[in-house]
């Protein structure tokens, strides 16, 4: 394990030149004490302790649900039904792999059906955590919802941009409270800088999305046309490096609220950390997925007609908040106990050359 490049976040004490100028091995120090490192357990049990002495904070994902469920919906189907129905009657043969023109306009037909465009407020790397952005849920105790028909391409962008935004500025001020109550970051962080920088991390995270996504869409379409096979390895490939990107992007927002750093200098401290703790900060988002998808199952048993829906929108609000300020507790932690290493290091050995 390398400490050589390792940098400490504001309020740590740096390395002395020695130490950052070599690569240290661990395993040539193994006469050296070295703690712990922050138990996951541990961090899980503070973060959900956190929230439920400040049930409050989780008022933003319930309104949010409360919203996809039972409020108006937002469609595009009668603008993109006429997009559809030409890609069915489009001469570009489609793989045998893929199911006939005719079923997939219905599936198409089906999805803008259910399609409501709130569920843009849910966004990601910041964003309010949602049980029903995935369900699209069509039915309430209440009857079918009122429905709201976008009828220009304009007014869709217009919406899109309205709503991205919207869902980045909640998200930050969602990030925002439960920082504040988790770790109590001393001194506590503008909350106008700290919707800024917010907004700057989002927009750079969209614009690589961009960047990479439109080659890999190309790419995935060249595969489909040539081999289903193609397309499965190709997605393997994706997956495996994936994992290597979401621990990044997940940790990449709490430098901002945790040492009131800027968008860039939060994204690199994310990068560091990870570099160094990749097995245990893999092994803490792993049980945060697991958490949330198990609980998830059991927040989704209620049909969307049943006001027992409610229920699993406030269980999923207190799970989903209380991930999160674990997730704050275990980032703090964690550059903590690698500025311990570090000192550690730095005080009783000496860099191997």
């Amino acid at each position: 394990m390398e400490v050589a490049n390792w940098r400490s976040p504001p309020g740590f004490v740096n390395p002395s030149p020695q130490v950052r100028c070599g690569r240290i091995i661990f395993m040539q120090f193994q006469k050296t004490k070295l703690p712990p490192p922050p138990g996951l357990v541990a961090s899980l049990a503070a973060g959900f302790d956190a929230v439920a002495n400040h049930v409050s904070i989780i008022v933003l994902p319930f309104l949010l649900d409360l919203l996809l469920w039972l409020g108006p919906h937002v469609r595009i189907k009668t603008l993109m039904q006429p997009v559809i129905n030409g890609l069915a009657a489009s001469p570009v043969p489609i793989p045998t792999s893929l199911p006939d023109a005719a079923a997939m306009q219905q599936i198409w037909s089906d999805a803008l059906t259910r399609f409501n465009l709130f569920e843009l407020l849910r966004t990601f790397p910041l964003g309010i955590p949602s049980l029903l952005s995935s369900v699209m849920p069509t039915i309430t105790p209440l009857g079918a919802p009122l429905n709201w028909e976008v009828s220009s391409f304009s007014d869709l962008i217009g919406s899109w941009f309205v709503l991205i935004l919207s869902g980045w500025l909640l998200g930050s001020l969602y990030f925002y409270l439960v920082s504040s109550v988790s770790i109590a970051p001393d001194p506590k962080p503008s909350l106008n800088r700290s919707l800024l920088q917010s907004l700057f991390l989002s927009l750079t995270w969209l614009g690589l999305l961009l960047l990479a996504g439109i080659p890999l869409l190309l790419l995935f379409s060249l595969l489909l046309v040539l081999s289903s096979s193609l397309v499965q390895i190709g997605l393997f490939i994706f997956m495996l490096l994936a994992i290597w990107i979401i621990l990044p992007v997940f940790f990449s927002p709490h430098g901002i609220f945790a040492y009131q750093q800027n968008a860039f200098a939060s994204i690199l401290q994310g990068m560091r950390m990870i570099r160094f703790t990749l097995p245990t900060s893999g092994l803490f988002l792993l049980s945060s997925l697991l958490i949330s998808e198990g609980f998830g199952y059991l927040w989704r048993i209620p049909p969307n007609n049943s006001w027992l829906t409610m229920v699993g929108i406030a269980g999923h609000a207190f799970i989903s908040t209380g991930l999160l300020a674990a997730s704050f507790i275990y980032y703090k932690n964690i550059n903590a106990w690698l500025q311990s290493v570090v000192d550690q290091i730095n005080t009783k050995q000496t860099p191997v050359p």
